[in-house]
């Protein structure tokens, strides 16, 4: 028996009872995402893929020609969607689309930019939430929701193969385009992601600016078989979010985007409307988890449209472990020996 395509996926869900227009919407994203890797495979011979554009997003973030091009490539495919709102990362506010509509996409249009440049795999994550809340008073009210109110979530990742991770809250499950169909097909269904593992992902460069939890973590995952672990664990880093996570999806593992004590990093670097919510939904549908080095992600009620936030998430025992070094020290047992030396908060 043949794989389903993804829009066969798509109409078994609706009559599972899915909300049809979720399903509507996912076949529309779908759409403008092969539009978009059509655009990155011509590469700089296409007129999307030129350097930077000399403007910053909402956040400050240089923005590059295909930054922008997949921005309005996405809310023009909303145009022709049930969305009553957008909320793009690359925007300073949400556009509103159908006044009819009872869902709010919250969307960065192309995740990892920076990689566009290297060849390295980008993508695109997306947030599907109802629409509910005041928006003649603010505008924002949509996407000001926290991550456990999630209709559905996923991303594209632009890589060897395009792929899209979806979850419609009854699993997470991959889809590759064929070129040869002209449509998606399912590779995966139901994910799950070891709960344990041996291997990490951050960007260890920024160490000296870590707190005291987080670099007894890693410390004890460099110690490898001789240290507390008694294991030896590998490091990887993309600095592609969509692509870290594509990975912890295929293979498990842990990532780590940790708040830091530069000025701007505080809070960490990673949307939690945009890019935390969604992935934590995928994480969590996976058997994963996700939180901000403490609470789960999902529990987080954004405040702000572009808020940030401190990111974790993969094998859940993993990231369990994380959160007893910011908390509880001493109840992990192969490290309490040495806290009478080397004090967890330590001046």
């Amino acid at each position: 028996m043949s794989a389903p395509t993804l829009n066969a996926f798509l109409l078994s869900q609706e009559s599972g009872g899915h909300n049809a227009d979720v399903l509507a919407t996912v076949a529309a994203l779908a759409d403008a995402a092969i539009k978009i890797n059509h655009a990155i495979r011509t590469g700089s011979l296409d007129r999307a893929f030129g350097g930077s554009k000399g403007t910053v997003n909402a956040d400050g973030d240089a923005q590059k020609e295909l930054d922008l091009y997949a921005d309005e490539t996405f809310i023009e495919a909303m145009r022709h969607a049930p969305i009553r709102s957008v909320a793009s990362e690359e925007r300073t506010d949400p556009v509103a689309i159908n006044a009819e509509a009872h869902i709010a996409l919250a969307i960065d249009p192309l995740d990892g930019s920076s990689n566009i440049d290297v060849n390295v795999s980008i993508g695109t994550i997306f947030s599907l939430l109802p629409a509910t809340g005041a928006p003649d008073t603010d505008p924002a009210a949509f996407f000001l929701q926290s991550g456990n109110r999630q209709l559905a979530a996923g991303f594209f990742i632009y890589g060897p193969q395009l792929a899209l991770v979806l979850t419609v809250g009854s699993g997470t499950h991959v889809f590759v385009f064929s070129q040869s169909l002209g449509t998606f097909v399912q590779t995966r269904e139901s994910l799950t992601i070891s709960e344990r593992t041996q291997e990490f992902a951050t960007n260890a460069s920024n160490y000296r600016h870590w707190d005291e939890a987080v670099r007894l973590y890693v410390d004890d995952c460099l110690k490898g078989e001789d240290g507390p672990r008694g294991k030896n664990f590998n490091m990887r880093w993309i600095a592609s979010l969509v692509a870290d996570a594509y990975r912890i999806l295929m293979r498990g593992g842990i990532f780590l985007y940790p708040g830091d004590a530069r000025p701007g990093y505080g809070n960490g670097r990673l949307r939690l409307v945009y890019e935390a919510n969604p992935i934590a939904l995928l994480i969590e549908q996976a058997g994963g988890r996700a939180t901000d080095s403490v609470r789960a992600i999902l529990d987080i009620t954004p405040t702000s449209l572009h808020q940030r936030v401190p990111f974790v998430f993969g094998s859940a025992r993993e990231v369990e472990r994380i959160s007893r070094y910011h908390t509880e020290p001493s109840t992990i047992a192969d490290r309490a020996p040495l806290f009478g030396n080397r004090g967890l908060f330590r001046a």
